[in-house]
């Protein structure tokens, strides 16, 4: 396969359809979910010529963990649904591609077995850990402690999900809850029991309407890590976040399956980084299928991307090996892609090279 579109149609061969519908679904009419991929193809490269640089190095570091790539894999949900061996078989990949996973706080495999699958490979992996702040704080820190003493190297905090989005296709599929024999592993055990006395208990992730900036300021206190915001996309929250101190920004919609209509985080960036001016690292999700996109958003002012689905499409067309070729199918492109534009380094890149 040699397209992400391609590794979509196979992994759709392959899903329940329920489950493709999970994965690929969005808010509502999913106005966002498919303009997060055509906002990329309405804008045009500009390349240079004659920059006479024969090797190119895709390597970056953001707050003190290498990537070979300038592209992550970020948080997606419950990878057991896509293949048997779930957020393992990711953990393996990432590590192999030598970038950074971020594990999500729902994920259907705790995460030190994730950590442990990926230090198979290479003995320091870089994992970072998403994490939705819970109205219960101890039970909160006690989820911080779990991952720290995982190794994990910072915490990206999802900010866009006060509630719950409406995501039509779930509610036609009536599809609310893991079946049977899978779990928010990372949810077990933790916290206060409430249930009874079981000693296998999986709390539920709740969203909270009332969470604001003291909360950031809370969890930066907690931890040593370096902590970022995820779901970013007025100018002014940008600003914010920098003024409270946190250390990256994720210019993020979540995939489209939070508020619907709101635009493409392409179409954003460019306020975004410019409101930050450099202060932080500011990263993208949402809509990136090709070398191509990365080139734009490195462009336009992100210092990494995160790909979610295009993972989850390559984990359940093959698993582990499925989401390697992914992973390399997007650094060639990307690399290819860098050299059309006359760049050496993805910080190379530069604004003047896009035109919409």
């Amino acid at each position: 396969m040699r397209t992400v579109a391609e590794f979509e149609a196979a992994a759709r061969q392959r899903l329940d359809p329920v489950h493709y519908d999970y994965f690929a679904g969005g808010a509502q009419d999913e106005i966002t979910v498919r303009d997060n991929e055509e906002a990329f193809k309405r804008l045009r490269l500009l390349p240079r010529v004659l920059r006479g640089s024969d090797k190119r190095d895709l390597s970056i570091r953001l707050l003190g963990t290498p990537s070979s790539m300038p592209i992550l894999l970020a948080p997606t949900a419950f990878h057991r649904l896509a293949h048997a061996d779930g957020e393992l078989a990711t953990a393996r990949a990432a590590a192999r591609a030598g970038t950074i996973m971020i594990v999500s706080m729902a994920a259907t495999t705790a995460i030190e077995d994730i950590a442990a699958a990926a230090r198979e490979v290479v003995p320091d992996p870089g994992l970072w850990f998403q994490l939705y702040l819970q109205p219960d704080l101890e039970f909160t820190e006690a989820i911080v402690r779990r991952a720290e003493a995982a190794g994990v190297k910072a915490f990206v905090v999802t900010v866009d999900s006060p509630v719950l989005g409406r995501r039509e296709r779930d509610d036609r599929n009536d599809f609310h809850d893991l079946p049977p024999g899978l779990a928010v592993e990372n949810l077990r055990n933790l916290g206060e029991n409430r249930s009874g006395g079981n000693a296998s208990h999986v709390r539920e992730i709740v969203m909270s309407a009332g969470l604001n900036w003291d909360h950031i300021g809370w969890l930066r206190a907690k931890t040593k890590l370096p902590v970022l915001v995820k779901g970013v996309l007025h100018p002014e929250d940008a600003r914010l976040a920098v003024h409270h101190g946190v250390a990256g920004i994720v210019v993020s919609n979540h995939g489209g399956r939070q508020l619907d209509t709101v635009p493409a985080t392409i179409d954003v960036l460019p306020e975004i980084a410019a409101a930050v001016g450099g202060a932080i690292p500011v990263l993208l999700d949402g809509g990136i299928r090709r070398g191509t996109d990365v080139v734009k958003a490195l462009a336009l002012g992100a210092d990494a991307v995160g790909v979610g689905r295009p993972v989850v499409w390559g984990l359940a067309a093959a698993g582990r090996e499925g989401v390697t070729q992914v992973l390399n199918l997007l650094r060639d492109d990307f690399d290819q892609a860098l050299a059309m534009c006359g760049g050496r380094h993805p910080a190379d890149l530069t604004p003047d090279q896009v035109r919409r």
